[in-house]
């Protein structure tokens, strides 16, 4: 995270290596699916770090009656990442298969009349606040863009790039904001999509190459320092390391099936009296004796 405060504007810069691997590894998705999760799994992880607290939870969910896509969820908190989607019931998984890249489809294609909910869950007042765009646009980051003018009044610039090698996946994002108040918290009345400070900002962030995202051997640090460098001044903040966050353990369920009543757990259960619970995250399933 970083502000800059001659220009009254905020960043954050992502990037995802092992951890993205060990997400997508769960699932045998189409390359054309797994890229379409790490872009929002970039987006996820830009927008949750915008949170203050470590327990409050930002949810992205992408959802489709029609389209190849129905149903995409990402979840961030306090660091931890996790992730999922599932394809139509009727989708061309073999035609999929022949696409390497995202951009050979559109987000219509993938999610036709679909669109994005963006949750977020403030742990200190256990309040919720969602907000629902269209999907549509070239791409994750558009659509990103889309939700902060709408539902926030917030101009933003957003990038994202998604790379697949023999190294594995590698994926980076930037977002920028502006806060016309000079601050970050206070109430925007009249916001400006063509302040001046903001079209000078964001020209800068818009510079930023796809190559420079995913690239591992130039740091975030330097990424900032490239774009921003004729700055009087930018305020870096403590970097976050980010980790696959699936919570599925059988302690976990079983609290949740306590829940139901105990006719309920019978009916769930097979004839030696086990509950098989999927973890629609990582693809594991646990036997839960009630």
């Amino acid at each position: 995270g970083f502000t800059i405060p001659a220009r009254d504007s905020r960043g954050r810069v992502v990037r995802l290596g092992p951890v993205l691997d060990l997400i997508l590894s769960a699932h045998a998705y189409p390359p054309v699916l797994a890229q379409c999760l790490a872009e929002v799994l970039v987006m996820t992880a830009l927008m949750g770090s915008l949170l203050p607290d470590a327990e409050d939870q930002l949810t992205v969910q992408a959802q489709a009656d029609n389209g190849q896509v129905r149903l995409l969820v990402c979840d961030y908190r306090g660091g931890e990442l996790r992730a999922y989607l599932e394809a139509a019931d009727d989708a061309d998984l073999a035609g999929l298969a022949r696409f390497a890249e995202l951009g050979s489809l559109t987000l219509e294609q993938l999610f036709s009349g679909g669109h994005l909910a963006i949750t977020f869950d403030i742990a200190s007042t256990a309040s919720r606040y969602q907000g629902i765009v269209p999907l549509e646009g070239a791409s994750f980051a558009a659509a990103m863009e889309s939700y902060f003018r709408q539902s926030e009044q917030l101009p933003t610039l957003a990038r994202i790039s998604v790379q697949h090698g023999d190294a594995g996946w590698i994926a980076g994002g930037l977002l920028v904001q502006h806060l016309p108040e000079g601050e970050e918290g206070r109430e925007r009345l009249h916001v400006r999509m063509d302040h001046p400070e903001w079209d000078h900002v964001a020209i800068l962030a818009g510079s930023v190459r796809a190559d420079e995202l995913c690239d591992p051997a130039l740091s975030l640090d330097a990424i900032v320092w490239r774009l921003f460098n004729e700055e009087t001044q930018i305020l870096a903040e403590p970097m976050v390391p980010l980790v696959r966050g699936c919570r599925c353990t059988i302690g976990h369920f079983e609290s949740v099936l306590a829940r139901f009543a105990k006719a309920e757990r019978r009916e769930m259960a097979d004839e030696a009296g086990i509950i098989r619970v999927d973890c629609a995250f990582c693809s594991r399933v646990f036997d839960i004796v009630d």
